[in-house]
Order: structure tokens, then C-alpha cells, then sequence
């Protein structure tokens, strides 16, 4: 199906939040993305492309933003920021961040010399959020790995109960890394709920530091998730940055009420058609003569029609 110009308008709004943050902020990069069905529009910083395929195609859209500060827990903190910035000037409510660190289970298992097999084992019983399964392949890293399951929660129980680990020196580095960015950002941004889940690692492959998902209250799914990798396969610069999912975003916002559509008959004076649109209606232009007007802008879903430079509502 072709979304409707609401459908398109508001994916706009979605890149435009996190656009107008970028130039609140220093030192940031920015490549805005949305693909649409059937739809390609190209502007500097921002896009809508075609996505070929069944009649069903839905909107399948993203705003990524990535930044390139180097090694810096600012920069961590500075995407957790932007991104709930942006999602909060779109009116999202019940916004929380949960926090993670993927590469803390695998330093913990280094430190016990866990062979990859066992890893793998280890590996789906955190997944499945198994203790029993996680004391069974967890060999002496075992006991670990249970208190780390069950540290998740919310940012004061959660950082104690981290905090108390006897961890290798390489896994207690990447505790500290994560517990220091849980600290700033819950100072930097007072307003946004914060949990720690240290274990999770699901979709977080490919990341080398502190990752984040946001959710909202009476959303299933994710609105967003980011985190610290490495830019080219692995092998280019040291990155952090996020990726926001519009159509979950679009389900979190506050419902609005629709523009306005007008219809422009065939010939219509461009002048006049500009100014109704930067009153806040949606132009409906027609291609070609019409012997009823009124019929075709109702055809056309418009509830206004274009005579000269008026506008007649239409019944």
C-alpha cells in the first residue's frame, strides 16, 4: 500500500526532532534516513526512498545518527541525550533507557578460561534468562553469571549489586565503564528511567562498549536502540551512535489531528496553492481537466477545493 500523506508527514516529524537536536550539540555527524513505499524525495541530510516489493510494503523507516567522538564516555552519554531529546520533544511519555554492556559476559568468560563451545551453551541460557542453565555451562565462571543475571533492574539495585563482583581486571573495566555512564546519565538526564541489564546482548552483536535500547509504557517494542562500535566490519574508527524506528515511534506519540487536504484542479495558480500550504493544509494537485471539481477532490479524500485563490469546503 502507498502511506498516506499523514503517514509521510509524520515520519517527517519524527527526523525533524532528532535534526533540530543535532544542532543543539557538538561535535556530531548526521545521515537522517527514511524509506517509504513508493515514494523517493532526496533533500541534503535527509531522504525518502523507494522500497520495492509486495503491495503490502509498510513504512520501513529509521533515523540514524552517529557519532565519531573517539573513546569518550561523553560520547555515550551524548547519544542516550540526543536520542531521549528527540523522543521527548515528539510527546513520547513513559520514556525509559535500559542500559547494557555486551562485552562484559565475554571478558568474564575469558577470565575463566571458558572454552567456545561452553560460550555458546552459556551464551542462549543468558538469552533465556536460565539460571538453572547458566550454573550447568557457566563452569567457575558460573556463580558470576548468576549474581549478574539477577543484578537487572533499575539503576540504584542494579550498579550495588554489579558494583559487588569479584570480576577479572579486563571484566572489571567493563564494569566500570558502564557503571560510570549509568551515573552520568541518570545526573545528565534526571527525567528519563534508567534500568541496567548487564547480561543482554541480543542485537547488540557487533558492539564494543555501552548500548542502550528505549522504550516507552504501553509500547511492545523498542523505540530505538544504539550503542559503541566500530565503524567499517570492525575495522575502521571507534563510533557510538543509535538507531530510532519511526513506525514504533509513531505508535508512542499522542494522536493529532490530521491537515487538512486540498484540492488544486488542474491549472491552479501556484502562487496561490503555496500560500494555503504554508497555512497548514495538504495540496492535492490534479493532473488533468475535471468536468466536476467537488467530485474529484472527494474522490481524492479532500475536504477542500481551490477556485482562483479561495478555498470552497467541499460535502
Amino acid at each position: 500500500m502507498i502511506p498516506s500523506v499523514s503517514a509521510l508527514e509524520e515520519n517527517r516529524q519524527v527526523l525533524d526532532a532528532v535534526h533540530q537536536t543535532r544542532g543543539q550539540k557538538r561535535g556530531l555527524s548526521c545521515e537522517l534516513e527514511v524509506w517509504v513505499a513508493r515514494e523517493k524525495l532526496f533533500e541534503e541530510n535527509e531522504g525518502l526512498e523507494t522500497c520495492q516489493g509486495s503491495p503490502e510494503a509498510q513504512v520501513l523507516s529509521k533515523a540514524e545518527r552517529e557519532m565519531t567522538l573517539v573513546g569518550m564516555v561523553a560520547a555515550d552519554i551524548e547519544a542516550v541525550a540526543v536520542a531521549s531529546e528527540a523522543l521527548a520533544s515528539l510527546g513520547v511519555v513513559g520514556l525509559s533507557v535500559d542500559l547494557t554492556q555486551p562485552t562484559l559476559v565475554p571478558a568474564i568468560c575469558r577470565g575463566a578460561a571458558l572454552k567456545e563451545p561452553a560460550f555458546r551453551a552459556l551464551r542462549r541460557a543468558l538469552d533465556h534468562k536460565d539460571s538453572a542453565a547458566v550454573a550447568a555451562a557457566g563452569g567457575k565462571a558460573a556463580r558470576v553469571l548468576q549474581r549478574l543475571l539477577a543484578s537487572a533492574g533499575g539503576t540504584d539495585v542494579a550498579l550495588k549489586a554489579i558494583a559487588a563482583l569479584d570480576l577479572p581486571k579486563e571484566a572489571a573495566a567493563e564494569r566500570a565503564r558502564l557503571v560510570e555512564v549509568a551515573r552520568r546519565v541518570a545526573k545528565a538526564l534526571p527525567g528519563l528511567a534508567i534500568t541496567i541489564d548487564p547480561i543482554e546482548s541480543r542485537g547488540f552483536e557487533y558492539h564494543t562498549g555501552v548500548s542502550f535500547a528505549f522504550f516507552a509504557r504501553g509500547v511492545k517494542s523498542e523505540l530505538g536502540r544504539g550503542g559503541r562500535y566500530r565503524t567499517g566490519d570492525g575495522e575502521g574508527e571507534d563510533a557510538t551512535g543509535f538507531t530510532l524506528y519511526t513506525d514504533t515511534i509513531l505508535e508512542a506519540m499522542p494522536a493529532h489531528e490530521a491537515a487538512p487536504r486540498l484540492y488544486l484542479p488542474a491549472g491552479s495558480d501556484a502562487a496561490a496553492a503555496a500560500l494555503w500550504r504554508s497555512q497548514g493544509y495538504v495540496t492535492v494537485a490534479g493532473l488533468a481537466p475535471v468536468k466536476d471539481a467537488a467530485a474529484e477532490a472527494r474522490r481524492l479524500r479532500c475536504g477542500y477545493l481551490l477556485a482562483g485563490e479561495k478555498i470552497l469546503g467541499v460535502k
